[in-house]
């Protein structure tokens, strides 16, 4: 399904999972639906199960928006605690939409949850009290992060932890019922061959063939390029490259600090969700990226390039990216707000070192080259979010690789061809429909919208 087709399903006020393969502009499309209800006078709720991906749409963890932090449990006494905590209820009654990005972290227990709390609060019996709900991801693309809660036998759950990983298990996907938009553009990879690549290893199929191609890219350590990141699966590896390139430049580090404003647990979040660290030490050569979009300097997340100075005047950094183009760099907001208001913000420079990062940091970026290391590669999908950073295949560089690095749940595999056969009927469906009917459709979402109709 092509972005164009796929907006004017989500402008009707259908509930929609957007997926697709990384590069196929599921961001880009959220920020598109974004601006345009701006445009008309609605406030959606913007949310992610990540941190991280909540800096890439500009919103708040849905766990932060919902009130339930970091529980995997809800019993009366917390669903009580949440409906009459007076932030959490205003943003939730008020809200007509409702955006989940990186929905394949979202435990099913979790997005119940979530459900459970819209409807008390709306006081309305239908999925997420009637909200619309636009679910958006890739499950073939790093799964939840499960961990063990204490047995808490005290009150009756309402809903707690499922057995099952994957959100769409939860039965709260199943009266929701999403319509699949399922993109197949590509926006990132213009290589046919890593293409090809990605492909076998997203459909099962990864074999000697691929595994010749990816061979050609094995390099050993001393000769990873310049000002290339380095991918690790794990934190350590990262502080400790990133450390020690910093030490060995001989030039005097500069210090900037992370200032916050707001109460300390949305700060907390936002501070959990920002790439960019709360006390950033640069030199001159020093590798960095930068952290957050800015078109009018020519930067976006992910763009890389080195310190080359320090303004006389400000102090602040002189970047030259690899276009050559030089921006002194200012600091930057992040925000977390309510009815077009921020409740909280930490504002820090838009960089980062970038010799290295941890793959999970990586989701959501789009490189020009990156050097991996995935022979620690822990989790299914690891490696395929890795390798689909870049481009092309002329731009990876690896260090070594394990068996999983190539694999992805066999789980997922199954579910993805209901999710493609599913988009086909939605986009049938949708074909059938007379543009006439949809701008009515579209139309009257807007206004039911703006008189609070079903919310």
């Amino acid at each position: 399904m092509i972005q164009s087709r796929a907006l004017s399903i989500i402008k009707t006020g259908a509930n929609v999972f957007l997926t697709g393969e990384p590069g196929s502009g599921k961001t880009y499309l959220v920020n598109q639906y974004v601006a345009y209800l701006r445009s008309v006078g609605i406030e959606p709720a913007i949310t992610a199960s990540t941190g991280i991906a909540a800096t890439h749409i500009g919103g708040m963890t849905i766990h932060s928006w919902s009130g339930i932090g970091i529980k995997t449990k809800l019993d009366k006494h917390d669903l009580n605690k949440i409906v009459l905590n007076k932030y959490i209820a205003k943003r939730v009654r008020h809200a007509k939409v409702l955006i989940i990005d990186e929905i394949s972290m979202l435990l099913p227990g979790m997005l119940s949850m979530i459900d459970n709390v819209c409807r008390e609060i709306k006081q309305r019996p239908e999925p997420f009290g009637g909200m619309q709900v636009v679910l958006v991801g890739d499950f073939f693309q790093l799964p939840p992060i499960v961990r063990r809660a204490e047995d808490d036998n005290s009150q009756a759950k309402l809903i707690e932890e499922s057995p099952a990983l994957f959100a769409y298990d939860s039965s709260s996907w199943a009266k929701l019922n999403p319509a699949i938009c399922y993109l197949t553009e590509q926006y990132r990879q213009d290589d046919s061959n890593f293409l090809e690549i990605l492909s076998s290893i997203r459909r099962n199929v990864f074999g000697d063939h691929h595994l010749r191609h990816i061979e050609t890219r094995k390099i050993e350590y001393l000769a990873a390029p310049a000002g290339v990141p380095k991918f690790f699966s794990h934190n350590i590896d990262v502080n400790r490259v990133n450390d020690e390139m910093l030490a060995q430049l001989s030039s005097k580090p500069e210090i900037f600090s992370m200032f916050s404003q707001g109460p300390d647990a949305l700060v907390a979040a936002l501070k959990r969700g920002c790439l960019s660290p709360e006390t950033l030490s640069l030199k001159v050569g020093a590798a960095v990226m930068f952290t957050k979009n800015n078109p009018k300097e020519g930067f976006a997340n992910g763009t890389l390039g080195a310190v080359v100075g320090f303004d006389k005047i400000s102090g602040y950094p002189v970047i030259r990216m690899r276009n050559g183009r030089r921006v002194s760099v200012k600091p930057m907001d992040w925000t977390i707000e309510e009815d077009s208001k921020a409740r909280a913000k930490i504002t820090q420079l838009p960089l980062r070192l970038a010799w290295a990062i941890t793959v999970h940091k990586s989701q959501g970026m789009s490189l020009e080259a990156a050097v991996m290391d995935l022979s620690a590669v822990f989790e299914f999908g690891q490696g395929y979010v890795a390798l689909s950073r870049v481009s092309r295949l002329s731009g990876l560089y690896l260090l070594g690789w394990n068996e999983r690095a190539f694999r992805v749940h066999p789980e997922v595999l199954i579910k993805d061809k209901f999710f493609q056969l599913a988009s086909k009927e939605t986009e049938a469906k949708f074909a059938k429909t007379p543009p006439v009917k949809l701008l009515k459709m579209n139309e009257n979402f807007i206004a039911d919208c703006k008189e609070g109709k079903y919310f």
